[in-house]
């Protein structure tokens, strides 16, 4: 049974006709873009977004990216993307998963694991700054 992490946000989204192929399937390489806004709903809930991380000099590469396709998205499905946070003290691995809006039905799963990048000096940190630790204290109270 996979990690159901220390706190979730869910995001909807509705799947756009450009992101369909010929046969109105969603195009696999379309769901780490829905990875990708839940991961930021994720991370403004924290209140370290992208731009906070910046600003408190570490960027957060994702070095990690694992999906599993169950059932293929189509045009204009309401889709609910729940990312939750499971690892945060040496690296943030967030676990997602992709579900039918209106029917629950899961759709896809997926984790994605990112490191702290010191901007100034280019390393890697092998423990997470403790601005983001302070940042996951701060939800987690």
């Amino acid at each position: 049974m996979r990690n159901p992490g220390v706190f979730h946000v869910d995001s909807e989204v509705i799947v756009p006709f450009f992101d369909v192929d010929s046969m109105h399937i969603v195009w696999h390489g379309h769901y780490v873009k829905y990875l990708e806004v839940a991961r930021c709903a994720l991370l403004d809930r924290l209140a370290h977004n992208y731009l906070q991380m910046q600003a408190s000099g570490y960027a957060w590469p994702v070095i990690d990216l694992q999906l599993r396709y169950i059932r293929g998205a189509t045009f204009g499905q309401r889709l609910t993307v729940r990312a939750s946070l499971v690892e945060w003290e040496n690296r943030l691995k967030i676990h997602y998963l992709i579900s039918d809006a209106a029917t629950g039905e899961r759709m896809t799963r997926a984790s994605s694991v990112q490191v702290a990048v010191h901007i100034a000096s280019g390393e890697m940190q092998l423990a997470s700054p403790q601005v983001l630790l302070d940042a996951v204290q701060q939800v987690l109270a």
